[in-house]
């Protein structure tokens, strides 16, 4: 082992061995086809993130229903999912380099807009209080057989990610989508198996973890990706969090990702540097802090996403043993190559900075930096470099003559 962290190798529980400490967190690629198959696009730009050094990347959530996405251009993977070859080829690209490819596995629940869902699904028919109650239709509760029925969708799609050539799977817990909606109390008010106490709320993602362990096998790495809290009154809270890592942890999951926040809340995506603490400035991640909770009471392998700007950062975050893997992901969007020049030993930065269209209103409403942040993906996706001398404005005003006004209540993060 050697003292500069994250050149490490890991071997996680099931046997799998990352190359480093670096990973490619998931960004949502919106760039399917029409019938949700992926296409060259996603060959490009994996390919490009596979020869840039990390040991892990995560994909874009991949959905698994069709009749309920979070994006119109989401890959969607159900039985009747034509595109096979188009997803071999995918994984190909991105297992270069003896780089690990896992497929980030979604449902949207409630949070699949109103132009995509007339009718979405939810543990219960609560719906979004305003402003998202003008982009999301008031959900219907899933029966209990549905219930079962998407856990065996979670399933399907792992086996046609692991059968296409991917080497692990991550389910998505956090940020909003089905399974965080089923952990909360806020969105789950159900009075059967499925709801009440935080046991019974913790079920649906045991459930799925298990399902997919038993067809996937036990050399298969299985990961979930999991919010420390909502932040929101009344929602899924740290003390909530640990107790369900700990039996996530129990049930042999192999890796941890920790973010936090929903659409209502969004923490994932950052607080303006004059709003946090100074000392999350001093160590950027967001989480860190809640990661050393975790650490105590799991041994179970962690990732921890968000903030991490600087090779100074990231070997504190991993020197600390809070975290044994450190997420990137805007950082790789502008700079594939960033995580070999991290592993080259130099002092380096990212030079992902705040963004401004120069007018604090559009700034305020609209989703800036995920829109221009995507079109850094989709210029990969078209064999360019990425432009991070890109003007905002004109990015934005660029994605609404391409995709119309609509299309900014459709981007979501990873």
């Amino acid at each position: 082992m050697s003292n500069f962290q994250m050149a490490n190798p890991l071997t996680l529980p099931c046997g799998a061995v990352l190359k480093n400490r670096l990973a490619k967190s998931a960004m949502s690629e919106n760039m399917a086809l029409r019938n949700f198959e992926p296409n060259q696009k996603f060959e490009r730009v994996y390919k490009r993130w596979s020869s840039g050094g990390v040991g892990l990347i995560i994909t874009g959530n991949v959905m698994i229903d069709a009749r309920y996405l979070g994006e119109p251009r989401n890959v969607a993977i159900g039985p009747s999912f034509a595109g096979m070859s188009a997803l071999k080829k995918w994984a190909q690209a991105g297992t270069q380099n003896q780089t690990h490819l896992w497929m980030q596995i979604n449902h949207p629940g409630k949070q699949s807009p109103n132009i995509l869902s007339k009718e979405p699904v939810a543990p219960s028919a609560i719906a979004f209080e305003a402003p998202l109650s003008k982009l999301f239709n008031k959900p219907r509760a899933l029966s209990e057989q549905e219930v079962l029925e998407t856990i065996e969708r979670y399933t399907f799609t792992a086996l046609k990610a692991k059968e296409a050539g991917f080497t692990g799977v991550q389910i998505h817990g956090a940020h909003g989508y089905l399974v965080s909606q089923f952990l909360s109390p806020r969105h789950n008010q159900r009075t059967d198996k499925w709801g009440g106490s935080l046991e019974n709320r913790m079920r649906f993602a045991l459930s799925i973890y298990e399902s997919m362990r038993k067809a996937l096998g036990k050399s298969f790495p299985i990961s979930i990706k999991i919010n420390s809290a909502d932040f929101q009154k009344g929602g899924f809270s740290e003390d909530d969090c640990l107790r369900v890592v700990e039996a996530l942890s129990q049930a042999g999951v192999d890796l941890i990702e920790i973010s936090g926040g929903t659409y209502e809340a969004p923490k994932m995506m950052g607080a303006k540097s004059g709003a946090m603490k100074e000392s999350t400035q001093k160590r950027e991640a967001y989480f860190l802090e809640f990661c050393e909770k975790v650490r105590a009471v799991v041994k179970t392998s962690i990732m921890l996403t968000g903030g991490f700007r600087s090779s100074v950062g990231i070997e504190h975050a991993l020197a600390s043993k809070a975290c044994d893997v450190v997420g990137l992901a805007r950082s790789v969007a502008l700079n594939p190559d960033f995580p070999n020049q991290l592993l080259s030993g130099k002092s380096v930065e990212s030079a992902v900075r705040p963004l401004t269209t120069g007018i604090k209103a559009v700034d305020h409403l609209l989703p800036l930096e995920i829109i221009w942040y995507t079109q850094q993906i989709h210029r990969m996706g078209k064999g360019k470099a990425p432009n991070p001398k890109a003007n905002a404005l004109c990015s934005l005003l660029a994605n609404l003559a391409a995709t119309g006004w609509q299309s900014l209540s459709r981007v979501r993060a990873g």
